[in-house]
């Protein structure tokens, strides 16, 4: 009986520390499970103990593990998926999915995103309406055969509805205390999946691909300027934010996929990308440890450029424009 009771507090405990200030978990418990407040707080208490059923519904609903509540030792984790042309999960849902879990992270009161970058952070793409357009229709392009884009062709105006949401995305993100860990290839990604559109006719307009080059080198400038204020901040405006709260770090090889992981409040989330940008969550405490174990180490095996390292800041951002330069002069040579 105790140690069911002390299970079941850690199960409440564990969601009420996820929940915002303003959310009433007791009724979140009573609209969940269909019972009454005072139920529900003889359940929160201890005081009944949660049925089967019951346990089930609360651990599906707030994406609890069982193995992490009940501590079992084994290799095996649970993880929740996040996959863009699976049962109707469209982009739309997606970022619907991530705008909420940013929105969980920046209701916490202490919170802090460590995200290794192989590929651009999804979040910069909506810094610029031209960014988010292109990589919009690569995602329906190459992700869901059946999105109608076929034989759509491109155009450097991102659908409304998507880009709002990648906007709230964004202006969540960059109030997060944030870890971010690049490679010179950090950009690679999104330069070859332009010259793949290009050399494939995709483009409607030739000159848009060249106002992409022209985008991102405005965005690596962002970038650049904000690793030297510290802070993260939307282009153009002033550089305001908690001092010190972004750090980027350059490694020089070890940056293999895109991985972020999230503490919150004393509770830690890890995402992991698999197929592009489909995402595998898990809130397990021994892999998210593993996670965070590996991360500190990279950083110590990488070079940070944020801060007062102007030098190094200087030399990375270089090598990065001069890869958009050579795209630029391999298509300006198509032509």
């Amino acid at each position: 009986m105790n140690e069911q009771l002390s299970i079941q507090e850690l199960l409440f405990q564990s969601i009420k520390g996820r929940l915002a200030p303003n959310i009433s978990f007791v009724h979140e418990l009573s609209e969940l499970l269909g019972i009454s407040y005072d139920s529900a707080y003889r359940r929160i208490r201890g005081e009944k103990e949660l049925s089967l059923e019951e346990l089930k519904t609360i651990c599906v609903y707030y994406k609890v593990s069982v193995d992490t509540l009940f501590n079992t030792q084994s290799n095996h984790v649970v993880f929740n998926a996040m996959a863009i042309g699976e049962g109707g999960f469209d982009i739309e849902k997606w970022l619907q999915s991530l705008l909420g879990a940013i929105k969980q992270i920046h209701a916490a009161r202490e919170r802090e995103i460590i995200y290794a970058a192989k590929d651009i952070p999804v979040f910069y793409f909506f810094e610029f309406p031209e960014i988010a357009a292109f990589k919009i229709y690569f995602w329906n392009k190459t992700l869901i055969p059946a999105s109608g884009y076929e034989n759509k062709m491109i155009t450097l105006d991102a659908p409304e509805n998507l880009y709002e949401i990648g906007q709230q995305l964004l202006s969540y993100y960059i109030k997060i205390p944030t870890i971010e860990i690049w490679s010179e290839e950090t950009i690679s990604s999104i330069l070859r999946q332009i010259e793949y559109c290009y050399l494939s006719g995709f483009f409607r307009n030739t000159d848009d691909v060249f106002r992409l080059c022209d985008v991102l080198e405005a965005w690596l400038d962002h970038v650049k300027l904000q690793a030297e204020c510290g802070v993260q901040f939307r282009h153009g405006s002033p550089s305001q934010g908690i001092e010190n709260s972004y750090k980027l770090f350059n490694n020089e090889v070890l940056v293999s996929d895109n991985t972020i992981l999230v503490n919150m409040d004393g509770h830690k989330v890890s995402y992991n990308t698999y197929n592009v940008i489909n995402q595998l969550i898990t809130t397990n405490p021994a892999f998210c440890d593993q996670i965070e174990k590996s991360f500190r180490n990279l950083m110590q095996k990488s070079t940070m450029i944020s801060g007062t390292s102007a030098k190094e800041r200087h030399r990375f951002f270089n090598i990065l424009h001069e890869k958009v330069k050579l795209l630029r002069t391999r298509i300006e040579r198509t032509m």
